[in-house]
């Protein structure tokens, strides 16, 4: 480590002294203190176009280096502070201009991040949401969604891709503002072929206030796309080529007009790629021993487009549209092998099951949405919302489930199933909001109505001599048909210059049907009716206990509705001995949160959060009651889970060419449930998270990036302990071409220690095992931007974007 640290040094001392200008000060507010980790930025004269940004240091330094002779002028912002212009700044070759001591102006406290577009933290802590900013790391290059959210702040995938935040199951996903409509192996799949080059930012939302959706115990998760927003003609093409055991490609491209009329914008993407995901686990049920491997093997190719426009056709008002289509073809071959043995000699097989599953999905998605906006320029502004998305699955499969004896070498007995189960969503959604003015404060309200309805059709074949015939006894279909009618008001205002308040109230009614359609009659069950109005207020309060230092106090109350992925009572089998089933008579959920949260300096941020969830829905793994060497995987309501959270994330300047992010996460989960006849949940565990990001300005316009995470044990689900596990990316970075053309080098997992392992002990049944995937992976990748990049719009020509926050908004 010494060795390297010397390296970097020499490396950096070489570099600075190849460049020509440079520019420094020191920052201090109106009593003389020093104002630490302030946003500088430095602009060309000729132009404003953004030249070069930094922070100042614990001392209140900046230095900015590697500048050409010319005239500037310098921007400093901090939250809290009037923001601090020093115009004629002008630099001769090989200048060191020293501005001396530079001082802000107070200003009365507003909850507001001034963020310096060119070089965006990693995270930014706002009072209402986390925010991950993905453009620009590199170690994100020929990644996914789903990989991204393994790294965001506060968020842990499971190994069945289940993602919870705060050690809360049950988040809402959004894209752009708008929910997505998919679970399980559906949101999964599209989270995966979601390219990581496509996104900008992700936002988690922990205690969303009033105006969101009361859906999401753990709050709700918002994937930002890239959007340009600079006047004329834009655009962007990248392309990454990814190498593991198997490769992925693909291709995005982006494009944008806008002019004092119109704006148009479009996106559009394709990939092809494969992977594999390995499970392996032993199970003791009914004195039967199991060893079962799953080892499973997929090709897969997929594009998506978006085209939208904003039509500004008054001072006031706005009208859009958006539209996004996409589709997604995957080929998926795996292999289910599980050995029989009594417990007693579990060497003594008996025999063996192989299951040799290939199957074809297919996903095709578009939504549509028309946008009114009305903004008076004084913080009255109205949003009208009309969206409809439609989402199309289709799955076959097919599955010969085949006994060997011990040997594996003489065929015992066979049975070949297939199954068709395509499944259709369509979602119509009206939301308006309404914001104005009013007794010194800001007044919100507004109602939003939904509908989603969802068919699914589950059929099963006998298959014999390639004859296919359906089995009535084991096919279905399920419809599901939800209606959600809502609506909300919400007040905010500062109480003196230190306190700043919010309090909101959002009532939702419930009209869901889940309609079982067997085709034996004797099977029939008559439909599951839910019908319920539910209250969920919520409230904030900050206080600015000191400069630099402020504390948040939030409260609020949600609901998780169960959905038709688990709803649906029939069998989803990986073989006879192996299969998932949902539950028709899941009761929602409800979580009632509270968070407190502490910022030092508006850098530093420490979050603790404390839950407690009624009828908390979750996974379980448990015996087949007709066939003793069956198990299957299962929902069920927990009667209770309680979660105590802490979340600690710093970003730290350790050297002036070295910049790191730091974020530590933990919880403790107590679970418990009593099903009956010893059926009994009653789980404690601790858990925490270590995620760090070091960036290193490096010689020759190189930046570099080393980033890992190591997680400690936990439980995931109701039962399910796993054990540690860790990972470690290294990145690469050169620019060209003015800064156009951008080369990205990358390496992801590179010791291959991305898996999980753990183990689950419930209603008489122990299963141990672990699981691994394509996660170490070798990628490059290259982009070009064109067009008139230093060219903003009127709402953002400091080149510094400002995005207010309100406490649980």
């Amino acid at each position: 480590m010494r060795t390297l640290t010397t390296l970097l040094l020499f490396a950096y001392t070489c570099y600075a002294h190849a460049q020509t200008s440079a520019v420094q000060g020191v920052l201090k507010d109106a009593e003389g203190e020093a104002v630490v980790y302030a946003n500088i930025a430095l602009y060309n004269a000729a132009d404003s176009s953004l030249t070069k940004a930094s922070a100042s240091d614990d001392a209140g330094k900046f230095a900015l280096q590697g500048l050409k002779p010319g005239n500037y002028f310098l921007k400093a912002v901090y939250l809290g502070l009037n923001d601090l212009y020093t115009p004629n700044v002008t630099l001769v070759d090989a200048q060191s201009l020293d501005l001396g001591v530079l001082s802000f102006s107070p200003k009365s406290i507003e909850l507001a991040e001034a963020t310096i577009t060119a070089s965006r933290a990693l995270v930014e802590i706002k009072p209402d949401r986390t925010v991950f900013n993905v453009e620009g790391t590199i170690n994100s290059v020929g990644s996914d969604a789903l990989s991204l959210l393994r790294k965001a702040p506060s968020v842990t995938v499971d190994n069945n891709e289940n993602i919870s935040v705060l050690g809360r199951s049950g988040v809402l996903l959004y894209v752009d503002g708008k929910r997505l409509p998919l679970n399980g192996t559906d949101l999964s799949n599209y989270l995966l072929s979601l390219p990581a080059e496509q996104i900008d930012r992700i936002e988690i939302i922990t205690n969303p206030g009033a105006k969101y959706e009361a859906e999401g115990n753990a709050g709700i998760i918002d994937i930002r796309l890239k959007r340009d927003k600079n006047l004329g003609a834009n655009g962007s093409l990248n392309s990454t080529y990814s190498q593991g055991v198997y490769h992925r490609v693909n291709l995005n491209g982006t494009g944008n007009y806008r002019n004092k009329l119109f704006n148009t914008f479009v996106t559009g993407g394709i990939a092809d790629g494969a992977g594999f995901n390995n499970m392996e686990f032993d199970s003791y049920l009914n004195n039967i021993y199991q060893h079962e491997t799953n080892n499973s093997n997929n090709q897969w190719q997929n594009y998506n487009f978006r085209l939208g426009t904003d039509f500004f056709i008054a001072k006031k008002h706005t009208v859009g549209f958006l539209v996004n289509t996409g589709a997604n073809v995957n080929d998926r071959r795996s292999t289910n092998r599980i050995t029989l043995s009594p417990e007693e000699t579990p060497t003594a097989i008996d025999s063996i099951l192989v299951a040799h599953n290939t199957a074809d999905d297919g996903r095709t998605n578009q939504t549509y949405n028309i946008n009114y906006r009305f903004d008076n320029g004084k913080e009255r502004t109205l949003n009208i919302d009309l969206d409809h998305g439609r989402y199309r699955n289709t799955s076959e499969r097919y599955q010969p489930n085949q006994y060997f004896d011990a040997t594996e070498t003489i065929l015992l007995s066979e049975n070949i199933n297939a199954f068709d189960t395509p499944s259709d969503i369509d979602i119509y959604t009206v939301t308006t909001d309404y914001e104005d003015n009013l007794w010194g404060g800001k007044i919100g309200g507004g109602f939003k109505l939904s509908k989603v309805v969802s068919d699914n059709t589950f059929l099963f074949y006998n298959v014999d001599d390639g004859v296919y015939v359906q089995n009535d006894s084991l096919s279905n279909i399920f419809k599901y048909d939800e209606k959600v009618y809502a609506g909300y008001v919400n007040y905010a205002r500062a109480i003196g210059k230190k306190w700043n308040a919010q309090v909101g109230l959002r009532a939702e009614k419930t009209d869901a049907v889940g309609d079982l359609q067997t085709f034996v009659p004797e099977l029939q069950e008559p439909p599951v009716v839910q019908n319920y109005l539910s209250w969920f207020p919520n409230a904030g309060v900050t206080w600015e206990v000191a400069p630099k230092h402020s504390l948040a106090l939030n409260a609020g109350r949600r609901i998780n509705r169960p959905d038709y992925n688990v709803l649906n009572p029939f069998n989803n089998r990986l073989s006879e001995l192996s299969y998932e089933k949902g539950n028709p008579y899941l009761k929602p959920e409800i979580v009632n949160n509270l968070e407190l949260g502490y910022t030092l300096g508006y850098r530093y941020n420490l979050k603790i959060g404390y839950s407690v969830t009624t009828d908390q829905i979750t996974r379980l793994i448990a015996p087949d009651e007709d066939d003793p060497r069956a198990s299957f995987i299962t929902w069920a309501n927990l009667a209770e889970q309680k979660i105590l959270s802490m979340n600690i994330s710093a970003p730290v300047q350790i050297m002036p060419w070295w910049n790191a992010y730091f974020n530590i996460s933990g919880s403790y989960i107590d679970n418990q449930a009593d099903y009956g006849d010893g059926a009994v949940v009653d789980v404690q565990a601790y858990n925490y998270v270590i995620y760090q990001q070091h960036t290193f300005n490096l010689p020759w316009k190189l930046t570099g990036e080393v980033s890992g995470y190591y997680s400690g044990p936990g439980v995931w689900g109701g039962v399910f302990i796993y054990e540690s596990n860790w990972g470690l990316d290294l990145g690469l970075q050169r620019k060209f071409l003015e800064d156009r053309l951008n080369i990205r080098l990358s390496a992801s997992d590179l010791f291959y220690e991305n898996g999980w392992d753990g183990y689950s002990d419930f209603n008489g049944m122990y299963s141990e095992g672990g699981g691994r995937w394509d996660s170490r992976r070798y990628s490059i990748s290259a982009g070009y931007r064109f067009g008139n990049e230093n060219v903003k719009s009127r709402k953002r020509s400091t080149g510094i974007e400002a995005e207010a926050g309100r406490v649980g908004q």
